[in-house]
């Protein structure tokens, strides 16, 4: 149908003014209004002229007609004042007398004309984009979102049509608001870590999720910042080594409706309707503002400990959705401004599958983006971010492009390209895999490692040439324009699909509890349950399990770039074959501090965390530049060398041959670059042997001037994982490598 005959359609369809009921309230008069300052956006609580204090409330919203601020009190009860000031597009105004844990929203005044996009509603309160705090998302407590949280009448009788027809019913008891913050923080005694890249560990976890169910937290502080704080979540960090947490989104965010019909809750939080707001639900000493310096503590314990804090942040879409989804913030500020629309105005243009795409090449969303991030490094103390689905940050009016205004903006920021920043260099829509692509500056999440590695361990390669590639920082992806090998995150399992132990126990997703028909989580795992779908008690399988995960682990954590585990990992956690446990905020996703009681499961800690010293120890296993292949002295040792099972050099035919067994040695004498006083760097050397075979395979040590002698440092198939083995081999004898193994030899001599 037509946009015309379907406009005919709605006029025939919509129903008189009287039919719509439970009208928003009547502005209230007599709260004064101040000019006030156009900048900085959001509500900014200051001294204003003669010494009186109050807050500086400004907001963005290009096309509206009017703009009113509403203002909270304990009881829920609202009061109205227009801002009558208007800036170059920006509606501000400063109140005197309102101070910080003051709740308030906005109506944002205009035309309501589906068709060409426009979508003002003032029935509607709006959380302001630049909220510091978030309070009062009582929408999320009940079983559905309420219909009043809806711009259009939500269950209109004709659907193809309803999101056309306006809902005149008052938001305000259903729908968050902002909080007014007094910022007073300097963070002069905090001291950030600042850990160069290349001797980065990353561990990717959930604040929640690490902490709800862990002994040592007391339980009021579990599943908060403040338990992500205790002693006894620190000590484990410390302990493994980890250098960063990379913190699934903290962001404000609000559950999806079809979630809430099923009893379910958004979990990840990939679903951002606060861009400057730690997420309430996190807080435990109150969501009045409280939050924020919650946050700030965890942050600065954090820090005490030598951990820096990476956030995981979602600017690519809004919780929002498209037409048919709640009206929260952004939709009804200013709906065209803020978000890519198709040619049909009504429709948005969707590269992230969730609904909308911000549409980051509008100076005013390049705007609150950059404040926001720059926020969070200047005022909340943290040191990095991934991007989600950063290719449709990229995107200029369509394609991606590496010199979009996002990629350019950040380039230049004095704030935001001192930080770390990794991209997830990929989104849904057409061209928008991306990896290998983005600028210097950004690292990225390195899938294809992800699949050469599960690849191999399940026998699954037609040969070595990818393995080789991958473990050697990738520099077929990212040797160019001055990039260095740690502009690869290497890892193997993420928070989006199967756990470490689920990839060795299933070979199919098993997501019935999300209540979508199995239908969600990819089935492309790569995974191989070693002869048993799910938990068995055939104690062989168990042990070729543990062997695989040691394989696993050993194999991210020699490979040159920057590794990241995912919280869990290192004990085995499972998720009973669920993909994506985005929905399950329990048991599923919970970590589960007793399997370190089990002795297998404690080895496996052992060895992650013996694997992070040894890195830690050797810098030939955390380079800053790209191997070279060439011998740099007159012996013809060279930086990196790779070996066939008979001891030799492997040749352009050996690549391309079917092999389960890889040899690569890694040369400390050549190691490009110097440390802090000039002096050049030196290590050991070491020989890795990767076999993926069913049955033990005889391998041969290279002879000088490879080595003498060889001191074997980690042993795979071994189930104690504390100490190294203390076994040594003369060069140029055979060593029989245990069928699915690893073994890591240091060169004596």
């Amino acid at each position: 149908m037509s946009s015309a005959a379907e406009q005919e359609a709605v006029a025939e369809e919509r129903p008189a003014a009287s039919a719509v009921v439970n009208r928003a309230p009547r502005r209230t008069p007599g709260v004064p209004v101040w000019p006030g300052a156009s900048m900085p956006l959001g509500a900014r609580f200051r001294v204003g002229p003669d010494g009186v204090a109050g807050t500086n409330f400004a907001l963005w919203a290009g096309g509206a007609e009017a703009v009113e601020l509403c203002l909270f009190d304990e009881q829920g009860r609202e009061t109205r004042a227009r801002l009558t000031e208007l800036t170059h597009e920006i509606w501000h105004g400063f109140v005197p007398g309102v101070m910080p844990g003051q709740r308030y929203g906005y109506r944002v005044h205009g035309r309501w004309d589906p068709w060409t996009g426009a979508r003002w509603n003032p029935a509607k309160l709006l959380l302001d984009p630049y909220a510091r705090a978030v309070d009062g998302a009582k929408g999320n407590d009940y079983g559905r979102l309420p219909p009043e949280v809806y711009g259009h009448v939500r269950d209109w009788p004709q659907q193809h049509v309803a999101d056309t027809v306006r809902d005149e019913r008052d938001s305000a008891p259903y729908v968050p608001k902002g909080v007014v913050v007094h910022d007073d923080d300097d963070w002069a005694d905090d001291r950030r870590p600042k850990t160069p890249w290349a001797d980065s560990v990353i561990y990717e976890l959930h604040v929640r999720g690490f902490t709800m169910r862990h002994p040592g937290i007391p339980e009021e502080l579990r599943g908060t910042y403040a338990g992500l704080a205790h002693p006894a979540a620190l000590e484990h960090l410390v302990k493994l080594g980890v250098t960063a947490v990379e913190l699934l989104p903290v962001h404000q965010f609000a559950h999806e409706d079809h979630l809430l019909r099923r009893g379910l809750r958004n979990y990840w939080g990939y679903n951002s309707i606060g861009y400057f707001a730690p997420h309430a639900g996190y807080a435990s000493a109150g969501t009045t503002g409280e939050q924020v310096g919650e946050f700030k503590r965890m942050v600065r314990a954090l820090h005490a400990a030598g951990i820096e804090v990476i956030l995981d942040v979602v600017y690519n879409h809004t919780a929002e959705a498209g037409e048919l989804g709640p009206m929260l913030s952004l939709k009804g500020i200013d709906n065209r401004g803020y978000y890519r629309l198709q040619s049909d105005a009504r429709r948005y243009a969707d590269y992230t599958g969730c609904g909308n795409t911000l549409h980051v090449v509008q100076p005013h969303v390049l705007r609150l983006i950059t404040d926001s991030l720059r926020y969070w490094v200047t005022e909340m103390g943290v040191d990095g971010f991934r991007f989600d689905l950063a290719a449709a940050l990229a995107r200029s009016m369509h394609d991606v492009d590496m010199l979009s205004p996002f990629l350019a903006v950040i380039a230049q920021d004095p704030v935001l390209r001192r930080v770390k920043l990794i991209a997830e260099p990929w989104d849904v829509g057409s061209g928008g895999y991306q990896v290998g692509a983005f600028p210097p500056l950004w690292t990225e999440w390195n899938d294809r490692y992800r699949n050469a590695v599960r690849d191999f361990w399940r026998h699954a390669l037609p040969d070595v040439r990818e393995m080789g590639y991958r473990l050697s920082g990738s520099s077929d992806l990212y040797a160019w324009g001055g990039r260095r090998p740690y502009a690869s995150v290497n890892f193997v399992t993420a928070h989006d699909g199967f756990t470490l132990r689920d990839l060795v126990s299933y070979e199919r997703k098993h997501n019935e509890a999300n209540g979508e028909g199995n239908r969600d989580g990819t089935d492309d795992n790569r995974s191989w349950n070693c002869g048993a779908e799910g938990e068995t008690d055939d104690e062989r399988v168990r042990a070729l399990r543990r062997r695989q995960l040691r394989n696993l682990t050993t194999t991210l954590l020699l490979s040159t770039g920057v590794p990241m585990l995912v919280a869990g990992d290192e004990l085995g956690r499972t998720q009973g074959g669920n993909n994506n446990a985005y929905c399950q905020d329990n048991e599923i996703s919970w970590l589960d501090w007793t399997l370190l009681e089990d002795p297998g499961w404690k080895a496996l800690y052992d060895l992650t965390a013996r694997l992070i010293a040894l890195r830690h120890r050797h810098p030939v296993l955390r380079r800053r530049a790209f191997f070279s292949g060439r011998a740099h002295s007159v012996d013809g040792l060279r930086d990196l060398a790779w070996f066939t099972a008979r001891g030799t050099e492997m040749t352009e035919r050996d690549w391309y041959a079917p092999a389960a067994t890889l040899g690569m040695y890694l040369s400390g004498r050549d190691i490009p670059g110097r440390d802090e006083r000039g002096t050049p760097i030196t290590d050991d050397s070491f020989l890795a042997l990767l076999h993926a075979g069913d049955r033990p395979a005889d391998f041969v040590l290279p002879g000088p001037p490879w080595a003498d002698r060889y001191e074997v440092v980690v042993d795979t198939s071994r189930e104690d994982q504390t100490t190294a083995p203390a076994v040594t081999h003369r060069a140029g004898t055979g060593v029989t490598v245990p069928a699915r193994s690893v073994l890591l030899l240091r060169v004596t001599s």
